[in-house]
């Protein structure tokens, strides 16, 4: 079989829609196979992050929303001590010391509340009101939100 001929029928497998072609003449036999297409490259696009929002009525269908909407919301009187930050909060200095503050401590105006560890910085985190520490919001070694509540100072 000549080398024109044996072009011809591989274009002729490329182009039609047939997988395997085999011919057997007094000169030889011949089988061409048409590798199937490469599929195409998987990749891999995480779904877009989507805010949680909170509503106080409850969605049509769905009446676990108001629920979980009016578990978040801490009913406190007082002032209300927010997070300036994201990281984790420590409510003493090290493991072996007494928290800063409990539930009853008298406070004034800068007094360290609390230690908040971002990005391996440790920032204290002082009282902008006097008063009586009434509610701790958060346990020790938490991690937190910025102007997530901390504390409540009556």
């Amino acid at each position: 079989m000549d080398l024109r001929k044996l072009k011809t029928l591989v274009d002729l497998v490329a182009e039609s829609g047939i997988s395997e072609l085999e011919i057997t003449e007094a000169e030889g036999r011949v089988r061409i196979v048409k590798a199937p297409p490469a599929p195409p490259p998987q990749t891999y696009n995480p779904p877009p992050m989507m805010p949680v929002i909170a509503t106080s009525s409850p969605a049509p269908g769905n009446p676990g929303i108001a629920a979980a909407s009016e578990v978040a919301k801490p009913v406190a009187r007082g002032n209300i001590v927010k997070s300036p930050m994201v990281g984790t909060l420590y409510r003493a200095p090290n493991p072996q010391s007494d928290p800063f503050v409990e539930i009853g401590s008298q406070v004034k105006v800068g007094d360290t509340l609390c230690i908040i560890e971002a990005m391996k910085l440790m920032n204290e985190i002082e009282s902008e009101f006097a008063g009586t520490i009434t509610e701790v919001l958060v346990e020790n070694g938490q991690p937190i939100e910025y102007g997530q509540p901390l504390f409540v100072i009556e």
